[in-house]
């Protein structure tokens, strides 16, 4: 077990030292540029669609553009979130605000690409629901099946076990 847990060290310091910073500001600052800098652009049309949609009444099948982007914020912020801007702001001291502003700038247009890419790829089911996300455009706009399923599988057991532990490990 203890080679296991050697192992498993290994990979995770190498992908979070090189591999995954690299790949996430890289595609975050190649989606900026490729958006045109989309999160100030649409800035003002953002606030427009969620004013003016808050507390309006929507039907069965219809979500608002303030309900999504509810759905959206709790989503995407969490526990780790919350605890993880404390601890860098202890430890990193008033630095770690900007590092955090201006990545959290460059992943606005990582968000919008991964929302855009989930829209466009949905496929419709019975009932007028339907079906989406990553694996549903690594398979159909990469044309990699093999790659999303390997992906639905490995981000069922995340959700599942490391993000609960992770969560709990934090409020803990």
């Amino acid at each position: 077990m203890e080679t296991l847990h050697g192992v498993i060290n290994e990979i995770n310091s190498f992908l979070w030292t090189y591999v995954i910073i690299i790949a996430l500001i890289g595609s975050g600052v190649i989606f900026t540029l490729r958006t045109k800098f989309v999160q100030l652009r649409m800035l003002k049309e953002m606030f427009r669609l969620i004013f003016s949609s808050a507390g309006a009444k929507t039907s069965d099948k219809e979500v608002s553009a303030f309900q999504a982007f509810c759905i959206s914020t709790a989503s995407r912020v969490g526990v780790g979130n919350i605890a993880g801007v404390a601890i860098a702001i202890v430890t990193g001291g008033p630095g770690a605000v900007f590092w955090m502003w201006l990545i959290a700038f460059i992943g606005c247009a990582t968000g919008f690409v991964e929302s855009t890419l989930a829209q466009v790829y949905k496929l419709p089911r019975e009932g007028g629901a339907f079906h989406g996300g990553p694996a549903y455009y690594i398979k159909n706009a990469l044309n990699q099946p093999a790659l999303a399923k390997w992906f639905a599988i490995l981000i069922s057991v995340t959700f599942g076990w490391i993000y609960v532990s992770v969560q709990a490990n934090t409020i803990v």
